[in-house]
């Protein structure tokens, strides 16, 4: 094994398998943790897309909430699901199914198509820049978790995050967007092993059989993210599980971590060394 895939590995926490159904339970009990480590929250928040990770970390929170209510007898805790389009997405369908296997105690539905545009808007006509399409999409994602936030403030909640193990080796999200999170139920996982854990949960293999894609640029719809990052996630799968990958993918799986690095870690201070 590579030297540089050891230390992935090691510090993903990736393990190379897993009992499905003992994983669901550990990360149902986490979040009950973190729920009875911090009594003040009494509800959840997460963004719904429609697709494997959102719907995963959705249906494992309603869990973890269906049994602190029964186990506290507290009637106040909830899980928050929020669908977040830009105008009409070209995935809603994915996302109403997502929602009807969740089965979240409460839904908000906020389109950020004007809040986004009038900020691109308001660069261009006051200060004279143009945005473009793939910064625009980060800012979908942005605006996206400003959103969440600002529900989360409303409800004593704390906002979910969907990163796992195959998208954080790649860095493939929007730093302070959909990277931004008080809890990540997924973290270690990857990809065969959300959708594992999707298959124990009973989900319906659409669910979890959607070709992943980000769909934030406009100019560029639905691009596939295996597209985008150059690696299938079956190679990336195999490179966390400790399995060997061809020359081309391990460099290029590498290069994405190297090059991402920065969205991995905390605000950088003078005294931080991993940069230098």
């Amino acid at each position: 094994m590579r030297q540089l895939q050891k230390e992935i590995i090691s510090k993903l926490n990736v393990q190379p398998m897993i009992q499905p159904k003992e994983e669901l339970r550990t990360r149902v009990d986490f979040i009950k943790d973190y729920l009875k480590k911090y009594p003040f929250i009494e509800s959840l928040v997460l963004g719904i897309s429609g697709g494997q990770d959102s719907t995963l970390a959705g249906r494992i929170a309603q869990i973890a909430i269906n049994e602190m209510r029964e186990e506290t007898g507290n009637e106040a805790y909830q899980f928050i699901a929020v669908r977040l389009p830009y105008g009409e997405q070209n995935d809603e369908e994915d996302a109403k199914k997502a929602l009807e296997f969740i089965q979240a105690d409460r839904t908000f539905v906020v389109n950020i198509k004007s809040s986004v545009d009038s900020l691109v808007n308001e660069f261009k006509e006051n200060s004279n820049l143009t945005i473009d399409d793939f910064n625009k999409g980060n800012i979908k994602a942005r605006i996206r978790m400003v959103t969440q936030y600002g529900i989360a403030g409303e409800f004593k909640g704390a906002v979910l995050g969907t990163d796992h193990a195959a998208e954080n080796v790649t860095g493939f999200f929007t730093k302070f967007g959909d990277g931004a999170a008080d809890i990540l139920p997924l973290s270690g996982l990857n990809k065969r092993q959300g959708r594992q854990l999707l298959q124990v949960l009973g989900a319906d293999e659409s669910l979890y059989l959607k070709v992943p894609t980000a769909d934030l640029e406009e100019d560029k719809p639905m691009v596939a993210d295996e597209v985008a990052l150059g690696v299938t996630y079956e190679a990336i799968d195999d490179y966390l599980e400790g399995k060997e990958v061809s020359e081309t993918q391990a460099k290029t799986i590498e290069g994405w971590y190297l090059k991402t690095q920065h969205k991995r870690h905390l605000p950088i201070t003078k005294d931080d060394t991993f940069w230098k």
